[in-house]
């Protein structure tokens, strides 16, 4: 998942007419993808040193599991690993509304000035 996130960055990086000193790069992980937003950030931190991404902070935002109960009509947050089911009546999940989300959401950079 890190190195796909890294390459993903570097290929953006390299297309750039003029290489961007990167600052921040911005993710959104849902809680149903199953990341870990503490190991995600370590495992980058670590894969990154002595590259052109070492000082680059990764800002994680987690959205919830929301799902949608056709039945009942109504949105509700599933308890992961314990109940995926409607709470009012016991349909299974099966509109996912949130928390499936895996990607880069912006890159925070500037150019060089050349003074």
């Amino acid at each position: 998942m890190t190195k796909a996130l890294i390459l993903s960055v570097k290929d953006w990086w390299e297309s750039q007419p003029e290489r961007p000193e990167i600052s921040q790069v911005h993710l959104i992980v849902g809680k149903f993808t199953c990341v870990e937003p503490a190991s995600l950030q370590f495992a980058f931190e670590v894969q990154t040193r002595n590259t052109f991404l070492e000082k680059v902070k990764l800002n994680i935002q987690e959205t919830p599991l929301i799902a949608f109960c056709d039945r009942c009509q109504q949105e509700y947050f599933p308890q992961i690993g314990l109940q995926y089911s409607c709470p009012e009546c016991n349909s299974p999940m099966e509109d996912i509304r949130s928390g499936r989300e895996l990607k880069i959401d912006r890159i925070e950079y500037a150019y060089a000035s050349n003074i």
